[in-house]
């Protein structure tokens, strides 16, 4: 039979999980030392002190900053002549460029230079051919042999007809020369009435007939001489004409061979052997060496401030040498606009055309000012505050008031006086520090 349920849960255990006499029940069992709640109140009170320890090393709040002196960059203030210019990159170039550019068109038969060679004036470059050109000048010396020939014809028939006429003059001199005495002969016999009134008429109207035909005759060698000047004016007119087309022709088939016009170094020749080359068509250029000028792009800002006769300089090989400015292109592009600079007095050797040049162009005179050296502290300020040592081993914020600037140094204008030491390093690493411990 089943016993009462409220006899099992009164009933003692025994040892070894029996019912007995009750001590297991009445024994404690010991407490955990390391409950999650006091691991987790452990952790927070660590994070707080380490908070304090952070925030007692750093001044509170970022106001403090422990810092390493040797990273740091640090200049004295200092009153000093100040030149205000801009660093600039220009791009040597010579001072004359000659460009080659086809006179007559023609298709490339032969490169004798290439690119990179020094040439002399005079010196064939390249060699082109032309068949239409080579037909019209064969053309035009046919029609000059022929006019030739018909020039030469002319003059023989004019020269022929011309001494006809010389001697039907020579001829009728003669008759008349000879009736004039008959007519004397005759008139003295017909006053003395020898001869009747017919015979003598004869030889009057004879003797009249003659003198006219010799008027006429002469008249006629006068006309025909006058229209043979103007007949042979136009012809040698017309001769010189073609003579001219001739020697033009002629000048453009010497121009299918391309020369070099001057001395120099032929730093381009854009010709294939095969190639058709249009007339004007650019072949190549010829750099006039001994002279340069330095092409310089410059921000736009500075377009009211550089002009004609400033100066700059370049330094090449442990040497300075001087340019001026010779020519200002106010024409802007991309924000820039450009400038020429010409070697002042001695020019660098092995210069080459497309080297790079840093140049140092001056804005104005040199005037003294009190300078602070450029650093990169300028990118995180905008210059409007420093870290100025204080004598005490700190650096502390200091509001200033920069003005103009170079390359090398800014010049301070307020908030800072000769002699002060300030960092100027870059500052991005201590962000909103107030004071620096210089370590």
């Amino acid at each position: 039979m089943i016993p009462p349920s409220h006899d099992i849960l009164t009933r003692p255990l025994q040892p070894g999980g029996a019912a007995g006499d009750g001590s297991n029940l009445d024994r404690k069992l010991p407490k955990k030392r390391f409950t999650p709640r006091r691991i987790g109140l452990a952790v927070v009170v660590i994070l707080f002190v380490a908070l304090v320890g952070w925030m007692v090393a750093t001044g509170g709040g970022g106001q403090r900053l422990r810092v390493e002196r040797d990273r740091l960059t640090i200049a004295t203030v200092q009153q000093g002549p100040f030149q205000e210019y801009i660093a600039v990159t220009g791009t040597v170039q010579p001072e004359r460029t000659i460009y080659l550019d086809a006179v007559v068109g023609g298709q490339v038969q032969q490169r004798i230079a290439e690119e990179g060679a020094f040439v002399k004036a005079g010196d064939p470059l390249l060699v082109l051919k032309n068949d239409n050109l080579t037909l019209q000048t064969m053309s035009s010396e046919a029609q000059i042999t022929e006019q030739v020939y018909n020039l030469r014809n002319t003059r023989l028939a004019m020269d022929q007809n011309q001494l006809n006429l010389a001697q039907q003059l020579t001829e009728l001199d003669y008759n008349l020369r000879r009736l004039e005495r008959e007519h004397e002969r005759v008139a003295q016999l017909f006053a003395r009435g020898n001869v009747s009134e017919k015979e003598y008429q004869a030889v009057v109207d004879e003797l009249a007939y003659l003198r006219r035909r010799r008027a006429l005759t002469l008249q006629s060698h006068r006309q025909d001489s006058l229209g043979r000047t103007v007949q042979l004016q136009q012809m040698e007119s017309s001769m010189g004409r073609l003579n001219r087309n001739l020697t033009l022709l002629e000048s453009s088939m010497d121009n299918l061979v391309v020369r070099a016009p001057v001395d120099g170094q032929l730093t381009s020749l854009d010709a294939e052997i095969g190639e058709l080359k249009g007339q004007g068509a650019r072949l190549g250029q010829i750099d006039v060496l001994g002279r340069y000028r330095v092409r310089v792009p410059i921000d736009e800002h500075y377009v009211a401030r550089v002009a004609v006769g400033q100066q700059g300089s370049v330094q090449l090989q442990g040497a300075d040498y001087a340019l001026e400015v010779r020519k200002v292109y106010p024409e802007v592009r991309d924000g820039r606009f450009e400038v020429d600079l010409a070697f002042v007095e001695k020019v660098p050797d092995d210069l080459r055309r497309g080297q790079s040049l840093r140049i140092r162009l001056e804005l104005g005179d040199p005037e003294r000012a009190l300078l602070l050296s450029r650093g990169g502290f300028f990118t995180t300020t905008g210059g409007q505050w420093v870290y100025r040592l204080d004598g005490s081993g700190e650096a502390v914020r200091q509001p200033i008031t920069l003005g103009r600037q170079n390359p090398l140094a800014f010049e301070v204008l307020d908030g800072l006086q000769p002699g002060d030491q300030v960092v100027v390093s870059s500052y991005e690493a201590f962000g909103n520090a107030e004071k620096l411990v210089l370590r």
